[in-house]
């Protein structure tokens, strides 16, 4: 099958009469820089044979709550965790994938001390005799309870500048450094139309080998645009790559602040088809759920300008899940979309399901035949999908999902309540009991806020409506 894949990529796609070649983007791969609990060892190795079987090419370590990464960054890692390291990096080759190894020393790195180079050097130094060739050094999320941070950008890019300058003199075989800036989307670069004045001196001041990643428009932004890309480009004056935060889900959803509590299950989507030197997704801490979009992303990778997020979804549903997939595509409909107060990107959740009730719910008021059957047979297949994969979904995935697939049966049946209660034209009590048990495990699971969980809200202010009208005509 991979060898087909390559061969496929290797030719020209036809499209609309026109030839255009399959060129992948150079560095392409997963960087695990999530906050919570790191991958295991295990996890680790499952993905680099991932990437392996899927032509991705790279993987960056960077798990921002290993303390040796960020924290500790100054301590040598324990010789248990090294060996760890030595092995991974082995599995890397085997899988001939670059295992890019990252430090992130920002917090309290003293730019013009020569110690804190040294101590920087050592570590890079023993992760070279490890096997490792490539290297990154990030100085993201440095800001303070405020928003602002006080970094220098001209510091840090001499700091980078003579980290390289060191390595390469030294060791023939490293790649050029990796890098995330301070101000690492657009929106926190530019003020009043220009640059602001750390971008401009990072900018001005990096050697033009380093890579450059950033995020887009925002931290988690719904897409990246080729103009936008251009701008970014003229900026740093090299082509960026772009660390693309889907599926990652460890910034909260819910008022409590909980993470890791919605799944992103869609499609990578809407992103450049223009030249970029890398591109790096950053996944979910469920690495088995992770590998639906970085599969999506891996075909984006591959081939930017053909790239089609429907059609790529749908093959990568069928080839991981095989006879659930479709069971798996109703799950994944109402729990692709992120969004929060700064964040939005994904596909919209089940947009089927969310017309229907909208629609429904707005000609209860105005139309004398109301046909309920479309709705009632899409909430009887969101409970049978539960239903299914509560029994049947292998257990590496179930691990990581059970909560939400549990949390989406006790929706469907709290829709069910809703749509006979709109039948029988009044609310059944019991739907606002089974609402505040969904509201409690919205702590552990988050699903379809905007569609099947929607329904349920719109139903019980529906009839809070409809008594408030009554009350008024007494």
């Amino acid at each position: 099958m991979m060898k087909k894949f390559l061969l496929l990529l290797a030719l020209a796609t036809f499209i609309g009469g026109g030839v255009v070649e399959a060129v992948p983007i150079p560095l392409r791969g997963v960087v695990e820089g999530f906050y919570g609990t790191p991958w295991t060892f295990e996890d680790r190795a499952d993905v680099l044979d991932f990437c392996r079987q899927n032509n991705l090419n790279s993987y960056i370590y960077a798990p921002k709550d290993d303390p040796y990464h960020r924290d500790k960054w100054r301590k040598p890692y324990p010789a248990d965790k090294l060996n760890e390291l030595r092995q991974l990096v082995a599995a890397a080759k085997k899988n001939r994938v670059r295992f890019i190894f990252a430090v992130s020393p920002g917090l309290d790195l003293k730019y013009k001390s020569d110690e804190d180079f040294r101590l920087l050097i050592r570590k890079l130094d023993t992760m070279y005799n490890i096997g490792v060739r490539d290297f990154a050094i990030f100085f993201d999320d440095l800001k303070d309870a405020k928003g602002n941070h006080h970094e220098s950008g001209k510091n840090q890019a001499e700091f980078l500048n003579r980290v390289q300058k060191n390595l390469r003199e030294r060791y023939k075989d490293v790649a050029p450094l990796i890098t995330v800036p301070t101000e690492y989307f657009y929106e926190d670069m530019i003020k009043g139309g220009k640059p602001k004045s750390y971008t401009r001196d990072f900018a001005e001041t990096l050697d033009l080998r380093i890579v450059v990643l950033y995020t887009g428009r925002g931290v988690v932004c719904d897409g990246i645009t080729d103009k936008e890309l251009a701008e970014v480009n003229k900026i740093f004056g090299r082509e960026v790559g772009v660390w693309w935060n889907y599926p990652v889900n460890d910034y909260p959803l819910t008022p409590d602040g909980n993470r890791n509590v919605k799944l992103a299950l869609g499609a990578i989507e809407n992103l450049p088809s223009a030249k970029m030197t890398a591109i790096f997704f950053n996944p979910m801490q469920q690495v088995q759920m992770s590998k639906i979009a970085l599969a999506t992303g891996a075909i984006y990778a591959n081939n930017p300008a053909t790239y089609d997020a429907e059609q790529a979804w749908d093959k990568v549903l069928r080839e991981q899940f095989g006879t659930l997939a479709p069971a798996m595509k109703i799950f994944a409909e109402h729990s692709r979309h992120m969004e929060n107060s700064w964040a939005k990107v994904g596909a919209p959740d089940a947009i089927e399901f969310a017309t229907l009730a909208h629609n429904l719910l707005y000609d209860m008021g105005k139309k004398s035949f109301v046909d309920f059957t479309p709705l009632e047979l899409k909430i009887d297949k969101l409970e049978l999908t539960a239903d299914i994969l509560l029994v049947r979904l292998p257990k590496k995935y179930l691990a990581e999902c059970k909560p939400q697939l549990e949390q989406l049966k006790r929706i469907a049946n709290a829709d069910k309540v809703a749509l006979e209660s709109l039948k029988a034209g009044r609310l059944d009590p019991t739907l606002k009991i089974l609402r505040e048990e969904i509201a409690a495990n919205e702590k552990q699971a988050v699903i379809s806020e905007e569609a099947a969980r929607k329904f349920i809200d719109d139903v019980i202010n529906f009839f809070d409506e409809q008594d408030k009208k009554s009350r008024k005509r007494k």
